[in-house]
């Protein structure tokens, strides 16, 4: 089994999300010691966001490494992504990583009954960090947007580990760290 564990905040060793999901990952490695783990870390390594120039890919390191992206989502049967809210939505990185996935013909086609996604049948874990409380709130597009691309994408087992109102106070930090590392999904349902 291949998790790809991905994380995109850009606040280093403070980073909510980056304890959640190196959290998570451990949990996964700890209950399947047979799991093939690659790593990404999408602000010390960004891709470069989308443009007419990388959509023609004239540069062979950013094309081969397009297709590695691709093909390291393609492969993996678990995804966990750190995805941090910014701005009520996410990492612009993590965005331009999405849309290097997001390719007609390999992850979604479109068909007389509508679009059809490609990549079923894995399992995604967001390790979402929130400064303030959004969970329900109109404010929460966040978590809305990942639902839908990957929905879209024909990821649908999607669970979210999530910290909220970290930015409140320290003990609001360290409250929903705690709530958030117990919410943790076990790896029973691919572990077959």
């Amino acid at each position: 089994m291949k998790l790809l564990h991905l994380d995109s905040s850009a606040l280093g060793t403070a980073s909510v999300t980056r304890e959640l999901s190196a959290a998570i990952v451990a949990r996964w490695q700890d209950k399947l010691p047979r799991l093939e783990v690659e790593y990404r870390d999408l602000d010390t390594n960004p891709l470069p966001h989308l443009t007419g120039q990388s959509l023609a890919q004239s540069d062979p390191a950013e094309k081969a490494d397009a297709a590695r992206v691709l093909e390291q989502f393609l492969a993996a049967d678990v995804l966990v992504i750190g995805a941090p809210m910014y701005n009520f939505s996410v990492p612009s990185t993590l965005k331009a990583w999405i849309d290097r996935i997001a390719v007609a013909g390999k992850t979604f086609r479109y068909t007389e009954n509508g679009p059809e996604g490609l990549a079923k049948g894995k399992h995604l874990i967001i390790a979402s960090g929130r400064g303030g409380l959004h969970t329900g709130a109109p404010t929460d597009f966040q978590e809305a947007y990942l639902r839908q691309v990957f929905g879209f994408l024909g990821v649908t087992d999607i669970d979210f580990v999530r910290a909220e109102g970290v930015a409140y106070s320290p003990q609001h930090r360290t409250d929903a760290i705690a709530a958030a590392l117990a919410s943790i999904p076990e790896p029973t349902r691919l572990a077959a």
